[in-house]
């Protein structure tokens, strides 16, 4: 099993962050001549074609909060109805579409997301307080034949590492029959846990320059954080599914397609500052990308293998 690089890359924002601050807001990159960012393919396999997402919702979710989440699933496939309208959701996604498939074929890699099936955990049937292991098995029951499962927890559930060192991961596991592996991802809604960290920019950051929030486009801070770290590792296990895909860094601890760009959302971005986003001048809601039933949604730059730099929709 292993894990995404999301944790790293929080951790890298963090310490930028704070090193920003004691710095008085010089740019580093005027002091330290940056290295240039490139994520190396490894030659493993990645997720392409139909894409099947799966999800599993655990603990208590209510019908609005859930309706967040597979809107922007349903957004990241373009054929459906309002996913087109610029900037997109979709086209979004479409960066990932730059990444040629294997270092030695022509093309790139074509994953169409369908949203699968759904279940629901109220019950919370193995507790409050999880491991990582738990997250795996959550994953399995909920069919390997999925194309990657998303387990998501209550803001009620702990989980191991959650806010101490991550937000989310992805990992993948061995189907019973032996034949072949499968993807699953495990994000945490953080409204009561740690907003600042998992939430941000809706939250005031735990840490750094204490910069005014945020307006959520769909009215839930901890559900708007789970929608930015579904989007970061969606993109991290399509292009690094099993730890031999495209990163930068070492296997255990990798930088993906979104979390090699950590902290940025739009043009400009820097340390503390998501970047110039769009503001819906009726409600002043903060968004980057348009989504179906006239969803707005906030997703993290991607890492652009054509230009070999963090590409953001505005």
């Amino acid at each position: 099993m292993r894990f995404s690089g999301y944790e790293f890359g929080l951790r890298a924002l963090v310490m930028v962050i704070l090193v920003q601050a004691c710095m008085g807001g010089r740019k580093l990159t005027a002091l330290v001549q940056q290295p240039p960012l490139v994520l190396s393919y490894h030659n493993g396999a990645l997720l392409e074609g139909d894409l099947t997402i799966s999800l599993v919702w655990y603990g208590k979710f209510s019908p609005s909060q859930r309706a967040i989440v597979t809107d922007f699933l349903q957004s990241l496939d373009p054929s459906i109805k309002g996913a087109a309208h610029t900037p997109s959701v979709s086209s979004w996604w479409a960066t990932l579409h730059k990444y040629p498939p294997a270092a030695t074929k022509a093309g790139a890699i074509k994953a169409t997301v369908h949203l699968g099936t759904q279940h629901i955990d109220r019950a919370y049937s193995m507790g409050h307080s999880l491991k990582r292991a738990h997250i795996a098995k959550l994953a399995a029951k909920a069919g390997v034949s999925a194309g990657v499962v998303v387990v998501l927890t209550a803001p009620d559930v702990t989980v191991d590492g959650f806010c101490m060192s991550s937000c989310g991961f992805h990992g993948s596991g061995v189907s019973p029959n032996g034949k072949g592996k499968y993807a699953y991802i495990w994000v945490g809604n953080s409204e009561t846990q740690c907003p600042g960290q998992c939430a941000w920019p809706f939250h005031q950051p735990m840490f750094g320059p204490q910069t005014p929030p945020l307006v959520a486009p769909n009215g839930d801070v901890g559900v708007e954080g789970m929608v930015i770290n579904v989007a970061s590792l969606l993109a991290g296990t399509v292009t690094n599914p099993f730890g031999n895909g495209y990163f930068q860094g070492t296997a255990s601890a990798p930088l993906e397609a979104a979390s090699a760009c950590p902290g940025a959302y739009g043009n400009g971005a820097f340390p503390g500052y998501p970047g110039n986003l769009l503001v819906d001048k009726v409600t002043g809601v903060s968004y980057n990308a348009n989504g179906v039933n006239g969803r707005k949604y906030l997703l993290p730059a991607l890492w652009d293998p054509q230009t070999k730099s963090c590409s953001t929709l505005v």
